[in-house]
C-alpha cells in the first residue's frame, strides 16, 4: 500500500491502461519505481543496524556464552577511546551461569579506530584451546567501532587528552554511550603496549585480520 501512495494518479493510470507503442515502456518504468519504493525499508534497516553497532547497542543486546576468552597484542593504538562499567547477560538457563545469575560485571572499552600488532585470541574449550592469530606481518589488524567487554585488562598504557569521572551517558569520543550515573573515562587517543585482556564479548563495525590463522593448541595466548 505504501508503494501505491507514492505514485501520482497519472502513474497508476499509466500502469493499468492498455496503450500501444509506449505503453509497455511506461508500465516498466512504474514497476521499477514501485520496486525502488519497496526497497527503501530494507535500506533503512541496514542503516539502522550500522548506527546501533556504532552506539554499542548490539553488543549490549546479544546474549554472551559465558565463556571468557583471552586477547593479547604487542601493541594497540586507537583514536576515540571510552571506558565504562556494564553488565553482560547470558542466555536464559545457560550452563555457564553458575552462581552468577547469568550476569557478568564487565568494563566496556570502546575505540572508534584501532590498530593492533600481533593479535592473539584464544578460548579454553576444556583440554584444548581454539586460537586465532593475525597481524604478525607488515599489515596490522584494523578495527572500527570496536568494543570489548572485559573482566581483566593489563598493559603499559598512555592517553592523550584524557577525561576521568564522566557520566557514561555523556561520552562522545567513540560514539558509544553507557548507562546514566555510571563512572567512566574517555580520551582522544590511547596506546597500550603488551595488551592482555580477559573478555566476554567483542563487537566491531569493521574488523580486518591480515594473515589470519585459526588452529587448536595445547596452550592459549
Amino acid at each position: 500500500m505504501a508503494a501505491s501512495s507514492d505514485l501520482s494518479p497519472s502513474d497508476e493510470y499509466s500502469a493499468d491502461r492498455p496503450e500501444s507503442g509506449s505503453g509497455a515502456d511506461r508500465r516498466g518504468r512504474v514497476r521499477l519505481r514501485r520496486a525502488a519504493v519497496m526497497a527503501v525499508p530494507a535500506t533503512l534497516t541496514v542503516a539502522a543496524l550500522a548506527v546501533l553497532t556504532a552506539q554499542g547497542a548490539l553488543g549490549v543486546q546479544f546474549a554472551i556464552s559465558g565463556m571468557p576468552f583471552t586477547v593479547a597484542a604487542t601493541e594497540l593504538n586507537g583514536t576515540g577511546f571510552e571506558q565504562f562499567g556494564a553488565l553482560d547477560n547470558m542466555a536464559e538457563g545457560s550452563p555457564n551461569a553458575g552462581d552468577t545469575g547469568g550476569q557478568v560485571l564487565v568494563v566496556t572499552s570502546a575505540i572508534k579506530n584501532a590498530t593492533l600488532t600481533k593479535l592473539c585470541q584464544s578460548v579454553d574449550l576444556g583440554g584444548t584451546n581454539l586460537m586465532i592469530t593475525a597481524g604478525s606481518g607488515s599489515d596490522k589488524v584494523q578495527a572500527t567501532d570496536l568494543t570489548t567487554d572485559s573482566t581483566e585488562l593489563s598493559g603499559d598504557a598512555s592517553f592523550n587528552k584524557i577525561e576521568i569521572g564522566n557520566d557514561a551517558s555523556t561520552l562522545d569520543k567513540a560514539g558509544v554511550q553507557g548507562p546514566k550515573g555510571v563512572f567512566s573515562q574517555q580520551a582522544d587517543t590511547v596506546r597500550i603496549a603488551n595488551l592482555r585482556q580477559t573478555n566476554y564479548a567483542t563487537t566491531a563495525g569493521v574488523f580486518k585480520l591480515p594473515g589470519l590463522k585459526l588452529r587448536f593448541s595445547d596452550s592459549g595466548c
